[in-house]
């Protein structure tokens, strides 16, 4: 099987970019299938895949989408054609990376196809908007960005240096060796800073029998990146320490995974044990960024730009009936641990987020809507960062795994 590259973009605007990187990656041995998605004229560089070949496999002709003038349309038939395409070729073919540049549509056209390919396969791409705000290109998969510091409209000084150092970049990620370790299974563990100590202790426990702890920062991305992970078959257990991504997604803080969060072990029936580490926050930046709307609510400045806001005892009911609802569609085995005595480092006996009737309504809804039929229930006397506690959550999931 031929090692192959794949190089996707619009050669309609960018062949003479595309060509000269296909170039570079061909002298070092490399077969280079190039793929054009663009629409508006004829290639300035020969396509191993013609754009009528990935318009027809995105649902369309190219003589339709040309006539139709919309642009968003054919922007999605095209990234739809290339996504199929490329998936055909990865079965078919040892493809060892896949590469592309562009302004923000071609950006778009080309990380809609990366997003889907797996973890570890090398994926670069070239771009005007690699400085700003990327999430919405990248996601959660181990996509490149450069800069390219001029706009790719041809090829000059600045350029040349550029697309050189991406192709080189591309060509060193394939080529890497990648030392061989002992394989062992992975278990997901969600933290925040105010739930460290649990998510530690519980480090201690799970890796001295063996498994692999993988810990994602609950900001938004992190739960998003722990989905994805567990969608795709990486983990073997998990230990939901801290959901309090459900309070930015419910109150509109600035750190919501989406509304997806907590479903991809419940679908996928992978063992988990889960808390409610952090439920008593919302996120916002810096403190003049909070809401005029939330100025009378308890805050606390974390650091210059963080500021954290009290849930409180309405929004915690409506916490808890969330979280159980996403749990009761658990397929696999699931235990939801209550820590009684306080779900932060700063809710607790004497800190600033104590609160009594907020608790008291979070777990009062839990016990309420959980469905004690699909969903073991746990309650411990015990601050969510005790060492007891952290013992009693692994524990319990090795448990379930061995």
């Amino acid at each position: 099987m031929k090692k192959t590259v794949l190089l996707i973009g619009t050669l309609d605007s960018k062949g003479d970019e595309y060509g000269y990187v296909r170039d570079l990656i061909a002298l070092k041995g490399y077969e280079v299938v190039l793929i054009d998605g663009g629409v508006v004229g004829e290639p300035t560089v020969t396509p191993t895949f013609s754009a009528e070949e990935v318009a027809e496999l995105g649902g369309s002709r190219l003589t339709t989408l040309r006539d139709q003038h919309d642009r968003g349309q054919a922007m999605k038939v095209m990234s739809e054609g290339i996504a199929k395409l490329v998936d055909r070729l990865c079965k078919e073919s040892d493809v060892l990376g896949v590469m592309g540049m562009g302004g923000s549509g071609g950006t778009a056209l080309v990380t809609h196809t990366m997003r889907n390919l797996p973890i570890g396969l090398p994926k670069l791409v070239v771009s005007t908007v690699a400085s700003g705000d990327v999430h919405p290109y990248i996601g959660t998969k181990d996509i490149t960005m450069m800069y390219s510091v001029v706009d790719i409209a041809g090829l000059n000084k600045i350029s040349r240096r550029i697309l050189g150092n991406a192709a080189g970049a591309l060509i060193g990620m394939i080529e890497q060796d990648i030392p061989m370790f002992e394989d062992k299974p992975i278990i997901a563990a969600s933290m925040f800073g105010v739930t460290t100590t649990c998510v530690e202790n519980l480090r201690e426990h799970i890796e001295e029998k063996g498994y692999e702890l993988l810990i994602f920062h609950a900001t938004g991305s992190g739960g998003q990146a722990m989905e994805s992970l567990i969608s795709d078959g990486f983990i073997k257990g998990v230990a939901d320490v801290t959901t309090t991504e459900l309070c930015d997604e419910l109150v509109g803080g600035v750190l919501s995974a989406g509304p997806h969060r907590l479903e991809a072990a419940a679908r996928e029936g992978i063992p988990q044990v889960v808390s409610c580490g952090a439920l008593d926050m919302v996120n916002f930046g810096a403190m003049n960024t909070v809401p005029s709307k939330f100025s009378e609510r308890t805050l606390y400045e974390h650091n210059a730009n963080v500021t954290l806001m009290r849930t409180t005892p309405e929004e915690c009911a409506e916490l808890g009936k969330l979280l159980s609802e996403k749990l009761n569609e658990s397929t696999g085995s699931t235990t939801l641990f209550l820590p009684l005595k306080g779900v932060s480092a700063i809710d607790g006996e004497g800190q600033l987020f104590e609160s009594p009737e907020a608790t008291d309504a979070l777990f009062t809804s839990i016990r309420k809507h959980l469905n004690t039929n699909v969903v073991e229930l746990i309650e411990l006397d015990q601050h969510i960062n005790d060492t007891e506690f952290a013992a009693a959550m692994a524990k319990h999931l090795l448990k379930k795994m061995n």
